[in-house]
């Protein structure tokens, strides 16, 4: 016997639960699941035969209510979608538009873009770092990693005001100068973040119990992970070695030196290994935009009520989660006519119930959590 459902608008045949078979809900509260998502999970004992993931939970119409504001009322919306790297958000947005118009950056304000990022980017991966071990039960790691997103997340507020939605970039350029005071504060957070970033992969990376949950679990192939459109860490983390601010430079990236971590096994482990050498890397970035900031303005005077040349674009940068890309339309008013995000979390969290489906029901929550979704962006 079987019966029909319908979930976010599909209809799904549930087969009736058996002696051997039985259906678990797994979220939307479910705190493993990183946000309001659901997971139905058909299991045979221990086993998932069968995944269904309901989304739609934090739906809040992003980009109809930016076609209702003007083009700068459109930016604060940005920080709701992925709210753990909301700066990425504004530059998504913002670069189009920049390109549509013809404005050309001021260097520093390009140079300052870079920093915010990559400040943000450690803010988004400390929590991940943390977070990870937490699922798999070790909450050491987590208590390791808020010690340094604290000091992180004062940085962001010292240069965006705000505590968590960051908003900082603008059209022309960034909401404030880089003050000495900020400078200072930035300089010596990175002086002790090295330190703390070796002490944080011993704890970790070597770590018996935390290798044999990760190592060889959900592994993915790079033909699979372009089917489904999947990009940043996790496409790194299968041998892809594709990264936008090198491939495809934007902002001031094409000025600095840095490597694109790359992994071939593409398990859970991997996807942990190629963040956290991410994080190295952006310290390094911090550290180059702080020895060599160019001189000038911050931004280039616009009025705040834009009117944007008509015409249609599509640009990308790389986020924490991948490629976050921007269709914008204008038709040459001072509101936007249609825009349209591709977000990183939703690519990849399609690829999602083809790994899961096999194996163990402990296993869901590190598969899952390796993938780092944002379900702010998911919904939008």
């Amino acid at each position: 016997m079987s019966d029909r459902e319908t979930f976010s608008g599909t209809t799904v045949l549930i087969e009736r639960e058996s002696e051997d078979r039985f259906w678990l809900n797994m979220g939307p509260q479910h705190p493993s699941t990183h946000g309001v998502f659901r997971i139905l999970l058909e299991t045979e004992g221990e086993v998932v035969t069968r995944v269904v993931p309901v989304i739609g939970y934090l739906h809040r119409g992003v980009e109809k209510l930016s076609e209702n504001r003007e083009w700068m009322g459109a930016i604060p919306l940005t920080d709701r979608m992925d709210y753990l790297s909301a700066i990425y958000s504004n530059m998504a947005l913002v670069q189009p538009v920049e390109t549509l118009m013809g404005i050309e950056v001021p260097e520093r304000a390009q140079w300052l873009r870079v920093l915010s990022m990559e400040i943000n980017r450690l803010a988004s991966h400390l929590l991940f770092y943390g977070t990870m071990g937490l699922d798999l039960g070790a909450l050491t790691p987590f208590f390791y990693a808020f010690r340094q997103r604290e000091k992180v997340q004062y940085l962001l507020e010292l240069l965006s005001g705000q505590r968590i939605t960051h908003n900082y970039i603008r059209y022309g350029g960034v909401r404030g100068d880089l003050t000495p005071a900020i400078e200072k504060e930035i300089r010596a957070f990175v002086e002790g973040f090295v330190p703390a970033l070796t002490e944080m992969e011993a704890l970790l990376s070597e770590n018996e119990i935390f290798r044999g949950r990760m190592k060889g679990l959900g592994v993915t192939k790079p033909d699979f992970l372009e089917s489904y459109a999947v990009t940043g860490p996790i496409l790194r983390a299968a041998g892809v070695d594709w990264d936008l601010r090198r491939d495809s430079s934007y902002a001031a990236y094409d000025k600095m030196d840095f490597n694109v971590p790359v992994h071939q096994d593409g398990d859970c482990y991997a996807r942990w290994w190629v963040r956290f050498q991410e994080m190295v890397e952006s310290t390094r970035i911090i550290q180059q935009c702080l020895d060599g900031m160019p001189a000038g303005k911050f931004k280039k005077p616009l009025p705040f009520f834009l009117k944007v040349p008509r015409g249609e674009i599509y640009q990308s940068v790389d986020t924490p989660r991948g490629d976050l890309g921007v269709y914008v339309v204008s038709d040459g008013s001072r509101f936007p006519y249609r825009i349209h995000y591709r977000a990183p979390s939703f690519c990849n969290l399609s690829a999602i119930p083809s790994l899961i489906e096999g194996e163990m029901l402990a296993d869901v929550v590190a598969i899952l959590g390796s993938f780092d979704p944002v379900f702010g962006e998911v919904d939008r």
